[in-house]
């Protein structure tokens, strides 16, 4: 395989590419006729199975019923540009309702099903969702929001009386689909994240990124592929999280792989599957390759039939890579990097190619084909060469637009030359392979979910018997990281550990939810007032005491 030279320009930005050439990408098309360019090869192969019932439906079927739902929604008068809120968990349906919105020209926002009321409804609201489609377990969670501001509501399943069957939709004429121009730029999936820091905030993604993002990890003659048209790619990650949406969904539609949709998480079930339906692509996250990894009774299932697992969203550390190895000796384990911001992917891991690159341990592999990469020193913003660690910036056409109704934070995360700063600590190594070591943003990531400090800290300051409080992560052995309060009391003022985690747990969805409370006389910060979080995560690091 010949490496590409990284590339020293006048204005003294060293720049990384990709060890594979670019390729075409036909950025000018919208993302559903994109996804379904090849559909001619495939179009009688099994396209999704729903783990849950067995139900299979082909390409054909799959494409033939998003249209349906596009001249659905055209008739209950969603308009391009509109917003649709999916608070689903992983079915049929998800996909079915996601690539409708696309050939309609509407916008998808989703929303984790385990949110609050509470956090839906603030979604709902920045998003202006205008219709919110979900299941009937779902419904009390929306119901109060939807007669408040007269949204309408429609239900995956048996819909409850007076609220909207996605059979409508499905049952629609596919002649009957919208004739609405789209362009590239037009926003197509609208996902929320804390970006480095505060409080989540719309992603903007559009065709043009997202076909870009897909065509990145499986397009071109020599592709970074780990995906082939005869593969069976486990869907257990939540299709309301990019990395499954893009990488595992779309990537797996476009090349023309069977994709098994796994309603949630469960190890035993999990494995079962495996061997049932041959799976032969595996994309986990850490917790989920521990949960395996940890398995005793292990043997009991044929798992040979998985040829790659990908892991993403949190790195993977030396011991468990070694120990699924073990394991599953037949499998390749590859992890790639993402931010939901940058498309998501931004390095994926070259174990996969066809010619086939060592990966060393740690690494998150290579920049992706058709973007730049930098890694910048955080204080001075010099570009840094090879094995010096800088914050990492990304730049191609695969990058969001920007945040949704917020134009400040967007000039902060993409700088005028269109870089976009991610807030992880990394280097290239003289293989151009990426680790990361540190982060400058403040998130905390529970099993790959994001966790906004400030949205926990806003909640904690204003409790009657709270004068100060900040949160930070701690590290966890299944969860990766778990967020811990530390509390200044009010003068005079009494309340337990267990009273502020409850007062918090109602509040927000379980990943949010605070580990510890720590009581401290007072917060440490810096001349200038700022709170020195390093200071507390050490002395989490060494034990606690010293306030």
């Amino acid at each position: 395989m010949e490496q590409q030279q990284s590339t020293q320009l006048h204005n003294d930005d060293f720049i990384f590419r990709s060890k594979l050439p670019d390729i075409y990408i036909p950025t000018h098309l919208p993302l559903h006729t994109y996804i379904f360019q090849n559909i001619s090869q495939f179009s009688h192969r099994p396209c999704l199975i729903n783990a849950a019932t067995g139900d299979c439906f082909t390409y054909a079927e799959v494409q033939l019923t998003s249209r349906r739902v596009a001249a659905g929604l055209n008739k209950l008068g969603i308009e391009k540009g509109d917003v649709i809120l999916l608070l689903l968990q992983n079915c049929p349906q998800f996909v079915f309702a996601f690539l409708g919105s696309s050939f309609c020209g509407a916008t998808v926002t989703t929303a984790n099903p385990f949110y609050t009321p509470a956090e839906v409804a603030k979604q709902a609201a920045a998003s202006n969702a205008k219709l919110i489609i979900t299941q009937a377990s779902y419904v009390d969670k929306v119901k109060d929001y939807a007669r408040e501001k007269d949204v309408r509501v429609m239900c995956v399943d048996a819909a409850p009386e007076g609220y909207l069957a996605f059979s409508d939709l499905t049952e629609a004429n596919e002649r009957d689909i919208p004739g609405v121009k789209i362009s590239p730029d037009d926003v197509v999936a609208l996902p929320y994240s804390s970006g480095t820091t505060g409080l989540p905030k719309g992603v903007m993604l559009t065709h043009k990124g997202m076909v870009t993002s897909v065509a990145q990890q499986v397009d071109g003659e020599n592709p970074n592929l780990y995906l082939r048209s005869e593969d069976v790619v486990l869907c257990v990650l939540p299709l309301f999280h990019i990395y499954s949406l893009n990488t595992v969904l779309l990537c797996s539609l476009r090349v023309g792989a069977a994709v098994l949709v796994m309603p949630k998480f469960e190890i035993a079930s999990l494995l079962e599957l495996v061997e049932k339906y041959k799976v032969s692509v595996a994309p986990f996250v850490p917790p989920i390759i521990l949960a395996i990894a940890k398995t005793p009774d292990l043997e009991r299932y044929d798992l040979s039939s998985i040829r790659m697992i990908l892991s993403g969203a949190a790195p993977v550390g030396k011991e468990l890579e070694d120990s699924v190895r073990a394991k599953l000796p037949h499998a390749t384990l590859g992890q790639g990097y993402g931010m939901t911001e940058a498309g998501p992917v931004l390095s994926m891991s070259l174990a996969f190619a066809k010619e086939a690159v060592h990966v060393k341990s740690g690494s998150c592999g290579t920049v992706v084909r058709n973007a730049e990469m930098k890694i910048i020193d955080p204080h001075t913003a010099a570009s840094l060469h090879r094995n010096q660690a800088g914050e990492i910036c990304i730049r191609g056409n695969q990058i969001m637009k920007g945040y949704l109704n917020d134009e400040e934070a967007t000039k902060i995360t993409i700088d005028n030359d269109g870089w976009l700063h991610t807030g992880d600590i990394g280097y290239m190594d003289d293989d151009d392979q990426i680790f990361i070591v540190d982060r400058l943003k403040e998130l905390i990531k529970y099993k790959g979910f994001q966790v906004a400090p400030a949205e926990l800290e806003a909640m904690l300051i204003v409790h009657p018997n709270i004068s100060e409080a900040v949160v930070v992560s701690m590290k966890d052995e299944v969860a990766g990281e778990v967020p811990v309060a530390f509390v200044v009391l009010s003068n005079g003022s009494k309340i337990s550990e267990e009273e502020i985690k409850q007062y918090i747990s109602k509040q927000v969805v379980f990943y949010k939810r605070i580990s510890r409370v720590f009581f401290v006389g007072s917060i440490p910060k810096a001349a200038s007032g700022k709170i020195l979080r390093r200071e507390l995560r050490a002395r989490l690091a060494n034990g606690l005491p010293s306030s």
